[in-house]
């Protein structure tokens, strides 16, 4: 059975790396994130583990990604198992002034470690394409999510 605590814990591991990305600390950015966590970014690289999502952000904070920050909403937790929970929310990375709209969608699927500790299993974004969204939508409006009927 998940709890308001559970689902504050979760958000909290999220918040955990806003606050890292602030920094610019690629150690502090990866640490939430299990030994064998997956990583994908919005141009479809795919990291395994702890180290390479530290190594690849300390390039990251270092070159393409200086001086920004990090802009996240969560949409939604669930959790469809015991000790496993999905978040799914909007982000961007950002210089200046914060964002009106977010360009990307996240999945964050974490588990309960066994001391208790929420950490990330998966990562995954995805650059959202509003112009293609609206096509379809318009031309099969099927395919409009039931949340935005």
């Amino acid at each position: 059975m998940t709890t308001a605590q559970d689902r504050q814990a979760v958000t909290d591991v999220i918040d955990s790396l806003i606050d890292a990305w602030r920094r610019h600390d690629a150690d502090a950015y990866a640490a939430p994130f299990t030994d064998d966590a997956t990583y994908v970014t919005f141009v479809g690289t795919y990291y395994q583990g702890r180290q390479d999502i530290a190594d690849s952000h300390r390039v990251l904070f270092a070159k393409y990604l200086k001086g920004t920050r990090l802009a996240d909403e969560i949409l939604d937790v669930r959790f469809p198992a015991p000790g496993v929970a999905v978040a799914t929310g909007r982000g961007d990375t950002y210089k200046g002034k914060h964002p009106e709209k977010l360009s990307k969608v996240q999945t964050y699927t974490l588990v309960r470690q066994a001391d208790g500790q929420w950490r990330i299993a998966a990562f995954q974004n995805t650059k959202r394409k509003p112009l293609m969204e609206a096509i379809s939508f318009k031309t099969a409006p099927g395919l409009i999510p039931a949340a935005q009927r």
